[in-house]
């Protein structure tokens, strides 16, 4: 992957956006980042709390805990909760969205971004997908201040493609994946050909990147 890297074919399409949506909303305020991973995102919130379901190699994790049970984080003790693609490998995802609701201050905010149309990835740990609609839903005691598309359609065929790429040995020969990451770059430059997108297949309601590959919300307590 070292060649396929150095060229660009490899960089992940979405991450930059996802940078982009996390840094409006940087903060000195105290922050708990929930299934941290690797906690990339100190520069956009000094003061971060980092939690994880499990130590990690290489990364602090300053609190072991379940999102589902946060039950030793007092009751509105963060400024802004931030869950990064972890909603889809949450199994009883309005728990844990009660606890972040919880353990927020009044008018604070909760920051995540989740998976669509994407791949069975971490697996066995892989439980739902989400629409826009079922995002409303289960974010239904918030104040949504924003909830945008990670992708269009045309860009989300690209991101399936890449990972594609990522996740599959293509006839056996793992070099012939870089089919996959030429044509996500191609792909990826063919929106043009999308005019209108419907949620309907009689075209009667109009919609816009049905195929996103998933969501970025920034949703506030309610004071």
């Amino acid at each position: 992957m070292g060649i396929l890297d150095s060229i660009g074919l490899t960089k992940k399409i979405t991450r930059p956006r996802l940078q982009a949506f996390l840094q409006r909303y940087a903060t000195e305020g105290r922050v708990l980042d929930v299934g941290c991973g690797a906690a990339g995102y100190k520069s956009f919130f000094p003061q971060l709390t980092t939690l994880d379901i499990e130590p990690r190699e290489g990364a602090q994790v300053d609190i072991v805990a379940d999102a589902h049970d946060l039950s030793e984080i007092p009751d509105a003790s963060f400024d802004v909760v931030l869950c990064t693609e972890v909603l889809e490998h949450l199994h009883t995802p309005a728990k844990a969205i009660a606890e972040f609701w919880r353990i927020l201050k009044p008018g604070g905010l909760l920051l995540l971004s989740t998976r669509f149309i994407f791949p069975l990835h971490d697996v066995p740990g892989d439980y739902y997908r989400y629409t826009k609609y079922g995002l409303q839903h289960l974010l239904k005691e918030f104040e949504i201040v924003e909830l945008i598309e990670e992708a269009s359609t045309v860009e989300t065929l690209a991101v399936l493609e890449q990972r594609i790429g990522f996740q599959c040995d293509t006839l056996g020969f793992r070099p012939f994946k870089i089919f996959w990451f030429l044509l996500a770059t191609v792909t990826r430059r063919c929106g043009w050909l999308i005019t209108r997108e419907y949620g309907d297949i009689r075209h009667q309601k109009p919609e816009k990147n049905i195929l996103t590959s998933g969501y970025y919300v920034a949703a506030r307590k309610r004071s």
